[in-house]
C-alpha cells in the first residue's frame, strides 16, 4: 500500500495500536499519531506527554522504541521520517479525560460545523457533562458536543 490520503488515517490508527502500548509501558501517554506526506516525504509524528513533561530523553527513547518496532513490524508502507515530540505548552486535547484533567484552563475550540453561526471558540474548560465539552465563554456556558469538535487545545500563550 502506497501512502495516499484514504489510507492516512488508516495508517495512523495501525501505528496507534502498535505504539501505545510501549509508551504507557514508559509511563508516558500517546496524545497524537500523525501520518502524512510533506516537502520532505512522508513524515510520522508521535506526541507524548508525561506528569510533569516530557524530556528530549523521553522523546529520544520513544524514538529509537518505536522506530525498532514499526521496522519490525514492516507497518508503514514507504520510507518515513519518524519525530517525536512533547505536546508545548498549547497542548492538544484529544480524549475526554483530557477536557476533564485540564478543567479551569484557557481553550481554544474549532468545530466541524457552526454551532449558533461560529466554529471557534475561546474559553474556560469547565470539563465535560455527558457527550459535551463545557466552556464558560463570554458570560455565556457553552455547550459543545464532542463529536463536533474538529480541534481542541490549550490556549496557555
Amino acid at each position: 500500500m502506497v501512502f495516499n490520503k484514504k489510507n492516512k488515517g488508516q495508517q495512523a490508527e495501525v501505528v496507534r495500536a502498535l505504539i501505545e502500548p510501549v509508551v504507557v509501558y514508559a509511563g508516558m501517554e500517546l496524545i497524537d499519531v500523525e501520518y502524512g506526506r510533506e516537502p520532505s516525504g512522508v513524515i510520522l509524528r508521535l506526541t507524548i506527554d508525561k506528569p510533569g513533561g516530557v524530556t528530549v530523553d523521553d522523546c529520544s527513547d520513544i524514538s529509537r522504541l518505536a522506530g525498532d518496532l514499526l521496522d519490525a513490524k514492516d507497518s508503514l508502507p514507504e520510507p518515513y521520517n519518524l519525530e517525536v515530540s512533547s505536546p508545548g505548552i498549547n497542548r492538544l486535547l484529544k480524549k475526554k479525560d483530557d477536557f476533564e484533567r485540564f478543567a479551569g484552563q484557557k481553550v481554544l475550540i474549532k468545530t466541524k460545523e457552526p454551532i449558533d453561526g461560529r466554529r471557534n471558540f475561546k474559553g474556560i474548560l469547565n470539563g465535560t457533562r455527558e457527550n459535551f465539552i463545557v466552556v464558560f465563554s463570554e458570560k455565556t456556558i457553552l455547550n459543545i458536543p464532542f463529536d463536533l469538535v474538529a480541534k481542541a487545545r490549550l490556549d496557555i500563550i
